[in-house]
């Protein structure tokens, strides 16, 4: 599932291709088609991400919410028009560019009350300069849960997964099975601001990097990562592997459906 820094790169992109002019909407697939209608040749006004949600805003006060999920994706094609392939849920065209969405787990139409209460429910995101990170310590240090887990909790933070949420622990030396209330609050003001850092990268890159300059393969001699997700991480499918740092072994395990790694020496608290 695409981490927040994918969402934010694509709000970015389509404010820059469609922001401000009237836009052709339509739903090849069929899908979307009666909300198409609603919103074809409307202005759109604004194109921004929250989390894991991109939420485009259009003149008429209509705001299209996608969440990606598993398997949605955007296709950018430049202008003329071509024939849809595949099953597009949505097609965008503007002055000079076409954008086709496939397979997203949500396209649908919001209200702004609606939008208010999608935003109500997420916790605050590290990429956006509203964010409040006192907010999601009051959850974090008043929950039993593990941080690893409150880490992926959307409604404590919004738009880290599982890359940043092993990687973030990784670079503090947090065990990840760690309660949230036995977390300091300037271990928490740390991770935030890595997050920050970070993601924020990630937003300028379009790739999730984490490893500090002398870890780099220029620096140490080791062969780069060769993985589709692509950038230099510590821990994050490396398990089996030496760690960077230490070199002891990097583990692995199941948390809440989805796979957790860690250094059991740099991590061990």
């Amino acid at each position: 599932m695409p981490e927040g820094h994918t969402l934010h790169r694509l709000a970015r992109l389509h404010q820059r291709r469609f922001e401000g002019g009237p836009v052709a909407v339509s739903s090849p697939q069929g899908r979307f088609a009666t909300e198409a209608a609603r919103l074809d040749g409307v202005t759109l006004c604004e194109a921004q991400a929250y989390g894991k949600h991109l939420l485009h805003h259009y003149e008429n006060g209509l705001t299209v919410h996608v969440h990606l999920g598993l398997y949605g994706t955007f296709v950018e094609h430049p202008l003329p028009v071509e024939e849809p392939v595949g099953q597009v849920r949505m097609r965008i065209v503007g002055a000079d560019h076409v954008t086709d969405l496939r397979g997203p787990t949500a396209c649908r139409i919001l209200l702004a009350p609606e939008v208010a209460a999608l935003q109500a429910r997420l916790g605050p995101d590290p990429l956006r300069p509203d964010a409040d990170p006192t907010a999601a310590w009051t959850r974090v240090s008043r929950s039993r849960a593990s941080i690893a887990a409150l880490l992926l909790d959307q409604s404590v933070l919004a738009g880290a997964g599982n890359v940043y949420r092993a990687e973030v622990l990784f670079r503090h030396g947090v065990p990840p099975m760690l309660p949230g209330s036995r977390l300091g609050r300037e271990t928490w003001d740390a991770i935030w601001a890595d997050l920050v850092l970070l993601m924020g990268e990630g937003v300028r890159s379009g790739r999730i990097d984490t490893v500090r300059p002398e870890h780099d393969p220029s620096v140490t001699g080791r062969e780069p990562r060769r993985d589709r997700h692509g950038g230099e991480v510590y821990v994050y499918r490396r398990a089996g592997m030496p760690c960077l740092v230490c070199g002891e072994t990097v583990l692995m395990r199941d948390l809440q459906g989805r796979k957790l790694y860690w250094c059991p020496a740099c991590q061990a608290g």
